[in-house]
């Protein structure tokens, strides 16, 4: 494995420097960094905003925006998800009312979740060619042409047993959700995906061997433009509580610790990484986000690819919670937030308040050029 992360290792992320006082980079700025006051003033450049703007070292702009979204059977339903204020599962008509004005306001791209009618052993849902999921990409991409249309290549929402593999039973009472055979599924659901428009496909499963297999069969199926985006470091995290309610995705027995990773384990992530990266996929992603800050640094930093951050159910749900008791500033935390992952170097910021966050990013454009005007 050693071999595999040398191997796709690329010219460190800019934000990887040296950080303690031994490096060639620390004896080469540090006396001048660390000049002694009167000479040094820190609070010169950040006397006014355009000051502090204009050496800021981290930007935030929608075009890093993804919106997730929550589409299942039906017409002019709108359904609230009562954990995640704001949230609702959508049919595919309501779908694209809330998909028009995410564009509109600026976000690029949306990632879709599927909530099927039925659920059944084996997922057939997932790749069914009049699936929900499919179905809403043909919609978007007929009417919205423009739009980065994401799909979230999974088995949970459409498994009667809720977990993102095929169960087997073992000896001796218990099961085993079963890695190979789901691979086949898997590739079945990205491709169906692809043909119904796809622009990007996102398997989120942790089984072994998925972006390989997804990689072959998009080959097979002539879709060899079509990029992965791959759920390579997910954990196995609290935070994804108000998502199971949206999605419908509770396991019915157990949990996914067997094939999600373990929240203590960083350096495992970096092993996911490297084998995703080796098996096709054009972008990893990091999930959950805001607790997971030194994962995304030390991914983006070792591989230097295309990086997406997932600021969970569970982040979004707390802001939104503390905000409606006025415990803070909903508006300046989230921006905070997610500038902190671009900080740590995600390219891409994947979060239920993209439409917010892409008005708010306006909104702060638009006053200083009134400003500048008045």
């Amino acid at each position: 494995m050693l071999r595999v992360v040398q191997k796709l290792k690329c010219t460190p992320h800019k934000a990887a420097l040296p950080l303690s006082g031994s490096g060639a980079y620390a004896r080469t700025h540090m006396n001048h960094a660390l000049s002694r006051f009167p000479v040094a003033r820190p609070r010169r450049l950040r006397q006014s905003p355009a000051l502090r703007r204009l050496v800021a070292e981290t930007r935030l702009s929608a075009d890093q925006l993804v919106l997730p979204l929550f589409v299942r059977p039906g017409r002019k339903l709108r359904r609230p998800v009562a954990a995640m204020p704001g949230v609702c599962q959508l049919s595919p008509d309501e779908l694209l009312v809330e998909a028009r004005q995410a564009f509109a306001a600026g976000v690029p791209a949306v990632l879709l979740f599927g909530i099927p009618d039925r659920k059944d052993p084996r997922a057939s849902g997932a790749y069914a060619a009049d699936g929900i999921v499919q179905q809403a990409v043909r919609l978007l991409k007929r009417e919205l042409p423009e739009l980065l249309v994401i799909t979230d290549v999974c088995l949970c929402e459409y498994m009667s047993h809720g977990h993102c593999g095929i169960v087997k039973p073992v000896r001796g009472g218990g099961a085993r959700i079963v890695n190979d055979p789901t691979l086949r599924l898997l590739a079945r659901t990205a491709v169906s995906h692809a043909e119904a428009g796809a622009d990007l496909v996102a398997p989120s499963d942790m089984m072994d061997g998925r972006v390989a297999a997804i990689r072959a069969a998009l080959d097979r199926a002539g879709f060899t433009e079509t990029p992965i985006m791959a759920y390579a470091a997910k954990y196995a995290s609290a935070f994804y509580g108000p998502f199971r309610e949206a999605a419908e995705s509770a396991p019915r027995f157990g949990d996914r610790r067997s094939y999600q990773m373990a929240p203590p384990n960083a350096a495992e992530a970096l092993r996911e990484v490297a084998l995703d990266l080796a098996e096709g996929a054009d972008i990893v992603m990091v999930k959950p986000a805001l607790a997971y800050l030194d994962i995304v640094y030390r991914v983006k930093a070792e591989f230097g690819y295309p990086t997406a951050a997932y600021a969970v159910s569970g982040e979004y749900s707390m802001i939104k919670a503390a905000a409606a008791n006025g415990w803070l500033d909903e508006r300046a935390v989230t921006l905070e937030a997610l500038l902190a992952l671009r900080r740590a170097g995600a390219d891409i910021l994947i979060t239920y308040a993209a439409v917010d966050v892409a008005r708010w990013l306006r909104e702060e454009a638009d006053g200083r050029l009134s400003s500048a005007r008045s």
